[in-house]
């Protein structure tokens, strides 16, 4: 699969990374399919909800990011 930027059409995209920087995080984000919801302490309410890792790639010609979630964690 070729990856494209949906900004300017360059193919020269690098691979990287967003890093989750909170407490207790695995290093990586993660993207959870539905609405945020609050819990009762104000985190959101994750339990029994599916985890995708993100992958980046950055455009080498503008600097937009593109995102893609492909693998459950």
């Amino acid at each position: 699969m070729e990856i494209k930027c949906t900004q300017c059409q360059a193919t020269d995209l690098r691979p990287g990374f967003i890093e989750d920087g909170g407490d207790h995080s695995s290093g990586y984000t993660r993207w959870i399919p539905g609405p945020l919801e609050r819990g009762l302490f104000g985190g959101a309410k994750r339990w029994g909800r599916a985890r995708y890792q993100i992958d980046a790639y950055r455009c080498s010609s503008c600097g937009h990011l593109e995102l893609f979630a492909p693998h459950e964690v």
